[in-house]
């Protein structure tokens, strides 16, 4: 075997788990399942791109030809993906959750609502941007180092590192912080977390800014590969989806776990040579199939028995 589809795996795995996270993330604490995801993704894509180009000059006049530029350039990349998504996250939660939240059938409510901002959105950006992709500086370089004998890309080992961190920080601000707290005392009841006065209002904003957020990471760390366009969120958000619903909607262990068996299958399928990158879906939806019938509730997923 190929040691670099390894890290090629882990790499993909990455980026699926800040996408599938989040969307388990929202179902599990608010009930709802967010068709604009997708549009986070590429709307912090598209606002990377504008930032970079009107900060990286800037950034060149003042600190070319120092060791400092290719640093500084990666955390404004990444801070402007980053703060786009959260921001796109508020605007989803100020249209398509404080409306409806409180209304009959939210969780199909919102799933409208917000397949409408996604459509909205992609064509948004179409009549701003136009159709053609679009590629964003390439900050994390082109060389290869070697770790535990793997030969690793730049921006692998970028990609890999970044989501550890945040995915880390994550789950430290949810077991940690009182906000965190009160998250996780909805995800498992919500109705008794009401009941213990805890806003679902107040409480939705920053789950929402957050998930934005992920979105965002992901946008920049796969654009490194793949180009900006209007519609690039729509492969991320269904990955996403199968991802938490093969994790179990609501289990942050179970998306990780799905979003490493995806990754690896992925790979796997796309390096065999009388299948290939054709047959990827196709693979990975029979995989998927096959584990929900065997476990309908996913691989963590025991929050709806829990809340039952």
């Amino acid at each position: 075997m190929d040691p670099s589809l390894i890290v090629y795996a882990l790499n993909l795995s990455a980026i699926y788990a800040l996408m599938a996270i989040g969307i388990s993330l929202l179902w599990s604490s608010i009930g709802m399942l967010n068709m604009a995801h997708g549009a986070s993704f590429a709307v912090a894509g598209y606002g990377a791109l504008v930032i970079s180009g009107a900060v990286f000059p800037w950034l060149k006049g003042l600190l070319g030809g120092t060791v400092l530029l290719p640093y500084v350039q990666v955390v404004v990349l990444l801070g402007a993906g980053v703060g786009v998504g959260a921001l796109f996250g508020v605007l989803i939660y100020l249209l398509a959750f404080l409306p409806i939240h409180d209304k009959a059938n939210f969780a199909v409510r919102g799933m409208i609502v917000t397949l409408a901002i996604n459509l909205a959105t992609v064509q948004a950006l179409l009549w701003w941007f136009g159709p053609r992709q679009q590629s964003l500086p390439n900050v994390f370089g082109f060389g290869r180092l070697t770790v535990l004998g793997l030969p690793v890309r730049y921006d692998q080992a970028v990609t890999i590192t970044a989501t550890v961190l945040m995915l880390g920080a994550v789950l430290w601000w949810l077991k940690a912080s009182r906000k965190g707290l009160e998250i996780r005392a909805m995800m498992q009841n919500a109705e008794g977390a009401a009941l213990s006065g805890i806003s679902v209002r107040r409480t939705a904003l920053p789950v929402m800014a957050v998930t934005g957020a992920m979105a965002g990471a992901a946008a920049v760390l796969l654009s490194q590969t793949v180009y900006v366009s209007p519609g690039a969120g729509a492969m991320p958000l269904i990955k996403g989806m199968i991802i938490a619903l093969l994790g179990g909607l609501g289990s942050v262990p179970g998306a990780v776990a799905a979003a490493l068996l995806i990754g690896a299958l992925e790979a796997a399928t796309g390096a065999i040579p009388f299948l290939g990158q054709r047959m990827v879906l196709l693979v990975q939806f029979g995989f998927i199939i096959a584990v929900l019938i065997v476990r309908p509730r996913g691989l963590g997923g025991l929050l709806d028995e829990t809340r039952k």
